[in-house]
């Protein structure tokens, strides 16, 4: 999901930064109307639909339910009769909707309530409840080559500008890797690259195609450091044209190709497949395309590298973040990725879950767009602000609570027997 003008190592981050909401209230809608009965009615069963969390949740006059214990820290506060019935109903749509207009806020942080009420809504979730019944009356349209470069448009195309107010100079917007605890966000992104990097055991002179390529950090970094030939394909044309141009001050066109087309269009053979951060645009439906894609174009001492934000069970990304933030997106379980390499023979050699350290990728993350507020809002505007800001502070608890995972798969061609031994090679670095 990744480079831009150099910007000082964050050195002094602390990693559980208190993100608290900045912006201010919108106007009530009709502020001398007293909440009825039906109001406080719907705002109790609301709090223990989500299970109860150690939180307060209250109505435009005041009025609010919510644990009693002294935990409640956090306030969740509803401004008008339609956001709270909008809530009630659809919440994990509407939750999002309603903080990003302004109609509901949280007072104290924001990351912690998310927390909370992941944590208390995984307690009493039910697979025939009726968050799960909302779950299957809804309709999933599969990730055409059209309805893809039109998802990613939706995403990526937005501003390089925008991204690099808050990713790292490098502009690599996936999971960083922190050999250290206190590894500054710089680091740890070129940590990440050599990790991917010894976990493919590249050797100079090979071929490497990398599918969904970001900015380009990546294969310019495999190329530089481990002297491979890379080809990467992207259908963001904002993320090409930074990526080529990066390639050029470099010297390294040579070495790195950057294409304008989709995963299903990769041609020629390679000795490696890498993507990282591209399986989670592709959906489920169409892995048997891109394992055909994977079997096509590897040798047969071929091996390679999916790094996927992935589940613990099958299911579905958040219905807001799908709307809003990430179009098509469907991150999978271990066992929907097995359908990647099981139809085609490749021999799955290693799985690794760093969620944690996406965690703490996402945290410097939240922090540095809390730092850019005011110029994200010159950008676009205070929605805009808000619904980010809500995307990645609900990302940061998502991988805290386990609701989503961070997998490294390795693979190679079933019966290759020209892999590393044991793991020494990973932690060389």
């Amino acid at each position: 999901m990744s480079t831009g003008e150099k910007e000082s190592p964050m050195t002094t981050v602390v990693p559980d930064y208190q993100h608290k909401t900045k912006e201010h209230p919108v106007a009530i809608m009709n502020p001398k109307a007293e909440a009825g009965a039906k109001d406080r009615l719907i705002l109790g069963w609301l709090w223990k639909l989500m299970g109860q969390p150690a939180i307060r949740l209250a109505l435009w006059d005041g009025w609010e339910v919510g644990a009693e214990d002294g935990t409640a820290v956090e306030r969740l506060v509803f401004h008008d009769r339609r956001a709270l019935w909008k809530v009630a109903f659809n919440p994990e749509l509407q939750f999002g909707e309603m903080y990003t207009k302004g109609r509901l806020h949280v007072e104290g942080d924001l990351v912690h309530l998310l927390e909370k009420i992941y944590r208390s809504m995984a307690r009493v979730y039910s697979p025939t409840g009726w968050l799960s019944l909302l779950e299957r009356f809804r309709f999933y349209r599969p990730n055409s080559l059209e309805r893809a470069r039109g998802n990613i448009h939706h995403h990526y195309d937005i501003g390089n500008d925008f991204y690099r107010l808050w990713l790292d100079p490098e502009m690599l917007y996936t999971c960083a890797y922190f050999p250290r605890e206190f590894t500054d966000l710089e680091e740890a992104q070129i940590a990440k690259m050599d990790h991917v990097a010894r976990k493919l055991w590249l050797k100079p002179g090979e071929r490497v195609v990398e599918a969904g390529c970001g900015w380009g950090s990546l294969a310019l970094h495999l190329a530089r450091k481990y002297g491979v030939f890379v080809e990467a394909y992207n259908i963001s044309h904002e993320q090409l044209v930074h990526a080529r141009e990066r390639a050029r001050q470099a010297g390294m066109e040579c070495r790195v190709r950057y294409i304008e087309a989709d995963y299903r269009e990769i041609q020629g053979r390679f000795d490696v497949f890498v993507s990282v951060g591209m399986l989670e645009h592709v959906g489920v439906r169409h892995y048997d395309e891109l394992s055909q894609v994977i079997d096509r174009c590897l040798t047969p001492e071929g091996r390679g590298l999916i790094h996927s934000i992935g589940r613990d069970q099958p299911g579905n990304l958040n219905a807001w973040i799908r709307k809003r933030i990430f179009p098509g997106a469907q991150p999978p379980s271990l066992s929907e990725m097995s359908r990647i390499f099981e139809p085609r023979g490749l021999s799955v050699l290693d799985v690794e879950n760093i969620r944690l350290h996406y965690a703490k990728t996402l945290d410097y993350w939240l922090q540095k767009y809390d730092r850019a507020e005011s110029q994200v809002q010159a950008m676009f505007d205070a929605d805009f602000v808000r619904a980010w800001r809500l995307y990645l502070a609900g990302s940061v608890a998502a991988f805290r609570m386990g609701s989503l995972q961070l997998f490294q798969v390795v693979f190679a061609r079933s019966g290759c027997n020209a892999i590393p031994w044991t793991r020494e090679h990973l932690y060389r670095g």
